[in-house]
């Protein structure tokens, strides 16, 4: 038996730690629970050995894993995303084990002496005077001091309840060193139970022998059991209007039982079409041959497939996904949002049955658990999700889908950074499985791979049953404006073509990737705009609340009525959002039934899964929204689609502008004519000349793609070079200065072959989540030559004393704000 082991912990730190075995056995691939300065950690073993440590090694807690919870192949795959995306090892770890909800994060509270002698020598009332504290303050310092004087460590939840203490008072109590604070966390039982409430055969016999009658209330219990088949879980029975104790009394007297069973798994309920009541058409034939070849051969290899809109990606995927589970292997189905999940879910269930498994953020902690040992235990082998599902941990993988492949929700925006896409491409690789990549619009990174012939290029290009693409009409809004006088959200022509498709019974959507009600909110007398007060940003006005936002970092105050700086009353707010769009599409279609769909309209899966059921029962007529409805949704009752001032974006100081633009408009365009009727849309502009629009108008993605490349080639921006920002961030504006110049003089004096480096610069959002910015932009023209001068970087900043946590490296990054 090995005396150490290994563990790599989920903290930003180079390194993994050794700790003492003892008498339990942990497993390589498998997890532990351990101390690790005042926490508890969830760490995965890397190695067991005999080597002792130059310090004493803490024990291990407690062994989470009998067997390893990770393959060979899946800890390779951590271990490059840790290398390409310069992340520490425990934290990669963390994201591809999705099991939070099985430790129980907890804290215990006990009194230090410094505690006792203020609370024996009256000092706290003296002390808390002395200090910002209010009075009932003073008053629950005491009272928490002496909760904890005759006891044991108190957890957290007992202590505020009994005190009614918050987590900031408890928290200024460690800093006076009068109490102290223990990581107490433990594992728990992340099974999802339910329970049922079961009827006994004894209840004709017990009334009559006991002469007991049953009352009211039990009654409708009962009566309720029995409509149920003689069962109903309490939950159920708890909404009806009678006392809870009711129950209670049936259980007592022998009538009904309590039992608890596993909890079913909600499968999104769809209202579609399956992508497979069509009949393949040659183009989806050879499509699919591909695909399967590539399976069958199994030996890596990475396709394109590029489609147009409703050219039947989704049914080439599905097809080859038949294909694998009949021969006993595993797929994975990579979708972008969590709102596409529940349509591809249900399309998976629809066909595949309990074989399907459902990985999103969307899932509560438990449900995540258990959906992630159902693929482990080998139940389920078909797996859809968004980008963490690319981590699922499937028997004998096949092939991996990344559909969609373009879009940046792939992207991690936090550490590790990485891209889900580029991470399928790996596991395909280490696991020689077919990877599919399916869009409308390529990326241009991986477009490029097509053109170097690094990937298989398979095209798509007709829509199912031979339907038309939809013809696609400009407005110029300047001429507009100039005809009209009016600087209205609204052309004539889409107000004409709307009320067209209303008087048909034909459905319509509206497109504004903007949220709220206005943008800007600012006042008329000084000039002051209402800005976040943790961010360099101006806040959203929400009408409907009535609030304004930061859609950055959640910050919500009341409209103000008056300028908070010069006191006029005269507040100007500009701009447009969804929820302006909606309230004007009333007032021009009063009897239309209009639905929104956006992040304040959509909270959960529930939401969108209720809003697409809606639209395709055609109980909406009319659709506005941001990108959210842009993506991948067949709504074959939409004829119609508004694009209202979706060229924000070319203003934005991104070299990707034209490209996000082009496909946003591509897509949201798609949305139209997926069914019978030709589909039209309306685009109106305010660039009518710009490329990127002239080009979506065609539908044309290669002329498109040809045009921006050439740019991107005269400009050394990807896909011909690797480009890498690095932010400097703190809440001390001159700290964050002085770390970004100690950065910059790195790079000036260290000779980077390869490597051009610009900045430091003040980041385009200076200041976000109270943290001031600055940034480098990093350009080189191999990715091995860019990976080795972070990691110089990040050994200099560390020698420095520049703390990793105020460091953001990301590699292939999507935003330079």
């Amino acid at each position: 038996m090995p005396l150490y082991c290994d563990v790599a912990v989920p903290v930003p730190l180079e390194m993994v730690f050794t700790y003492a075995i003892g008498d339990i056995d942990p497993v390589v691939g498998g997890r532990v629970l351990v101390p690790f300065r005042n926490l508890r950690l969830v760490g995965m073993v890397t190695a067991l050995h005999d080597n002792p440590p130059s310090v004493k090694a803490k024990p291990i807690l407690t062994v989470m894993d009998a067997s390893p919870v990770m393959d060979a192949k899946l800890i390779s795959l951590g271990e490059w995303i840790a290398h390409y995306y310069l992340a520490t090892i425990g934290e990669v770890y963390r994201t591809m084990i999705p099991l939070a909800a099985e430790v129980r994060q907890a804290w215990a509270y006990s009194i230090t002496e410094g505690g006792l002698e203020a609370l024996h020598d009256s000092a706290v009332i003296g002390s808390s005077r002395r200090s910002k504290l209010s009075v009932d303050d003073m008053m629950l310092e005491y009272e928490v001091l002496n909760h904890l004087a005759d006891s044991e460590p108190v957890r957290e939840q007992t202590l505020r309840s009994a005190t009614g203490a918050k987590k900031e008072l408890l928290a200024g109590m460690v800093r006076k060193k009068w109490v102290t604070r223990e990581d107490i966390s433990a594992l728990r039982d992340a099974s999802r139970t339910v329970r049922i409430a079961v009827m006994t055969n004894g209840i004709s016999g017990e009334t009559e022998s006991s002469g007991r009658k049953l009352n009211a209330n039990q009654e409708v219990l009962l009566v309720a059991l029995t409509c149920a088949g003689g069962r109903q879980s309490v939950e159920e029975l708890n909404r009806l209007l009678v006392p809870r104790s009711t129950l209670g009394t049936l259980v007592k007297r022998g009538l009904v039982n309590i039992v608890e069973e596993a909890a079913e798994f909600h499968y999104a309920k769809v209202i579609a079409k399956s992508p497979l009541d069509f009949d393949l058409n040659r183009q989806q034939v050879a499509a699919l041959a591909h695909v399967n070849t590539a399976v069958d051969s199994r030996r890596f290899s990475v396709s394109l497939l590029h489609g147009v809109t409703g050219s039947g990606k989704t049914a080439v995927y599905l097809s080859a996904m038949q294909r694998i589970l009949a021969a006993g292997r595993s797929a994975i189905l990579l979708v972008p949002e969590i709102g596409l999940t529940p349509a591809a879910a249900a399309n998976l269930h629809r066909i595949f049955g309990e074989e399907v498994a459902i990985l999103h953020s969307g899932l509560s902690n438990d449900e995540r658990a258990e959906q992630w040992h159902r693929i482990h235990r080998g139940e389920a082998r078909m797996v859809v999700g968004t980008r963490s599902a690319v981590f699922a941990p499937v028997k004998d993988l096949a092939l991996i889908v990344v559909d969609e492949e373009h879009d940046t929700s792939y992207k991690q925006e936090e550490t590790p950074r990485y891209n889900a896409r580029d991470v399928a491409v790996m596991r395909g690789k280490l696991n020689d499985a077919a990877v599919v990549l399916g869009s409308a619009t390529p990326s241009l990174e991986s477009f490029q791979n097509a053109k170097r012939e690094k990937y298989t290029l398979i095209e798509l290009t007709q829509r199912v049953e031979d339907r038309p693409l939809p013809e696609v009409e400009l407005v110029d809004m300047r001429a507009e404006y100039q005809l009209t006088g009016k600087d209205e959200i609204f052309s004539r022509r889409l107000i004409e073509e709307v009320t067209d498709r209303l008087a048909k019974g034909e459905q319509a959507i509206i497109l504004l990737n903007r949220r709220g009600y206005s943008a800007v909110v600012l006042c008329r007398s000084c000039g002051e705009s209402m800005q976040c007060k943790n961010c360099a940003i101006a806040m959203t006005h929400h009408k409907g609340s009535p609030r304004l936002e930061c859609h950055y970092c959640g910050y919500k105050i009341p409209v103000p009525h008056v300028c908070p700086k010069c006191s006029s009353e005269h507040i100007y707010f500009l701009g447009t959002g969804s929820e302006k769009v909606e309230e004007r599409l009333h007032a021009a279609f009063p009897t239309a039934r209009i639905g929104r769909l956006d992040r304040d309209t959509v909270r959960g899966r529930h939401d969108f899964e209720r809003m697409l059921n809606q639209l395709n029962s055609g109980e909406i007529d009319l659709l506005v929204g941001t990108q959210m409805i842009a993506k991948g949704h067949d709504i074959h009752g939409v004829t119609l689609v508004g694009v209202v001032g979706a060229d924000f974006a070319l203003g934005f100081p991104d070299f990707r502008a034209a490209e996000r633009t082009f496909q946003l408009l591509t897509q949201v365009a798609g949305r139209a004519g997926r069914g019978n009727t030709p589909g039209k849309v309306i685009l109106q502009t305010f660039y009518p000349e710009h490329y990127a629009i002239q080009f979506a108008t065609k539908h044309d993605f290669n002329g498109f793609a040809e045009k921006e490349l050439q740019f991107r080639r005269w400009m050394h921006y990807p896909p011909f070079t690797a480009i890498a920002n690095v932010l400097v961030r703190s809440d001390k504006s001159d700290r964050a200065m002085r770390w970004a110049g100690e950065i910059g003089k790195f790079f000036e004096q260290t000779r980077l072959e390869g490597v051009r480096v610009m900045g430091p610069a003040a980041a385009p959002l200076s200041k976000l989540k109270r943290d001031y910015r600055y940034h480098f932009v990093m350009k080189a023209q191999s990715r091995e030559k860019m990976n080795a001068a972070l990691k110089q970087m990040l050994q200099y900043t560390a020698e420095h004393e520049i703390p990793r946590t105020n460091l953001v490296v990301d590699m292939d990054a999507l935003s330079l704000l």
